[in-house]
Formats: C-alpha cells, structure tokens, sequence
C-alpha cells in the first residue's frame, strides 16, 4: 500500500467531522434548549451536555478506529472540554457579576484552540515530521523525491528550508487571524447578553450555538484563503529552485 493511500485512509471524513463537530452542536444547542414545549426542549443543562458529548464520542471512535491520536482532533476535544467547563461554572453562579464574564472566558478559549493549532505547526517545523508537510507540502501534491534531487543537484537546499519556513510562518498567520476573529464572535454573540434574564441559560446556548457554527468559518475561510496563496506560492519557488516546469512539481493527476 502507498504512503499517500496510507495517509488517506488515516484521515477524518470531513463531511462526518463537519456534521457532528459543528452542524449538530449547533443544531442541538439552538433547537433543544428550551425547558418545555415539544419533545426536543430537553433544557439548557441537556442540550449542553449532549451537544458536548457527540464530539468528544467521535474523536474517541476516531482513536479507536485509527489507533493514532490525531492533534486536531484532540485539539478539538480540548476545546469541547473546556466549553463544558466554562458553562458549568457559569451555570452554577446566578450571581450577575460572574455570568457578565461570560464573553472573556468564552473569547479566550475560542482563541486559544487556533493559537494551538497554529504553534504546533512552528513547534514541528523542524522535526522529522513537520505539520505544514501534512498539509501542503506532501506527496499527495508534490513529487518531493523529483523536486529533492533537482534541488539538490542545483545546490539549493537551504533555500527550500527557508521557502519551508516562510511558508510555515504564513500559515501560522492565518491562525492569528483567526485567534482574533474567535474572540470577537465572543464578545459579539455574548456581549449583550443579558445576565439577570430569567432564561439565561437558553439564551447563553443559542449564542455559543452561533458562536461554534460561525467560529468554523472564521478558523477554516482564511485556512482556505492563506493555504491556497501558500500553494501558489510554493510552486513558483519550487520552480524556481529546481528549474523544473509545474506538471513535473506536481503529482500527476
């Protein structure tokens, strides 16, 4: 079996990762809320503590199907963890002065998971399995054995170090971005909320609800933006530094 096969078949499926990492949160946590009404208002405290449990349960069953701790993964159950920690504190307290909190908390933890993410990436660079290869620089896009030996014969291999390197320090970028973007969702969604409102706790579900499903877009618009300017931009130094036209760069297709 290949190594890009290999790799492949270690990886998420993205439309499962999507539905039951955001989609079902998002939609558990807006539409099941309520105390009473219909058979789906399983109130705040349920609603919370499902939403919170169908992500963790799909990051165990990718464990235990793989048998490989994957980072983003674990990442991702971190930040889940943390959700649940954040709202168990605040469900705890009716004392107004702790649920006005509500939007710093939330903004840090919504910030720390892209600056995690991100510094994995410069903490790897250097390794023998760096995280930027995982996601551009790979065999599945690029022919590195051909694109080593030109380089090699032309004597440039600390300039693809550093075309590495600069291209790492772009997508470690694009997670600072998002750090950013993360904590003002927060204080945007949670900042006007009311803390001495008698349904506190629905409404503090139907903003984290928003909060996840547009902290997606906010963590995977500029990963699609910066990733596709870093591909572009890989390529036309690879050319550069081997003298090799792009079909022969690339993987043919």
């Amino acid at each position: 079996m290949s190594t890009a096969k290999t790799t492949a078949g270690q990886q998420d499926n993205p439309l499962a990762n999507i539905i039951l990492n955001v989609l079902a949160p998002v939609l558990i946590l807006s539409y099941c809320s309520k105390d009473a009404g219909s058979f789906w208002h399983l109130g705040p405290h349920r609603a919370m503590a499902l939403a919170l449990a169908i992500p963790i349960a799909y990051g165990i069953w990718h464990f235990i199907q793989h048998k490989k701790l994957n980072i983003f993964s674990a990442v991702g159950i971190g930040n889940v963890l943390l959700t649940g920690l954040i709202s168990i504190y605040l469900y705890s307290s009716e004392d107004p002065a702790v649920r006005e909190n509500a939007p710093l908390l939330f903004g840090i933890k919504e910030a720390v998971q892209p600056l995690i993410l991100g510094s994995l990436f410069l903490l790897t660079a250097k390794s023998a399995s760096p995280l930027f290869n995982t996601f551009i620089y790979n065999e599945g896009i690029f022919d590195q054995s051909r694109i080593n030996r030109a380089v090699k014969e032309k004597g440039n291999e600390s300039d693809l170090e550093k075309l590495l390197w600069s291209s790492t320090l772009l997508f470690f970028g694009s997670f600072c971005l998002s750090a950013v973007m993360n904590l003002g969702l927060a204080f945007y969604f949670l900042g006007d909320l009311d803390p001495t409102a008698t349904d506190w706790k629905e409404l503090y579900n139907a903003d984290v609800a928003k909060i996840t499903g547009w902290g997606f877009l906010v963590i995977g618009v500029p990963l699609l933006v910066v990733g596709g300017f870093i591909l572009a931009r890989m390529i036309k130094g690879l050319k550069a530094l081997t003298g090799l036209e792009t079909d022969r760069i690339l993987q043919a297709r």
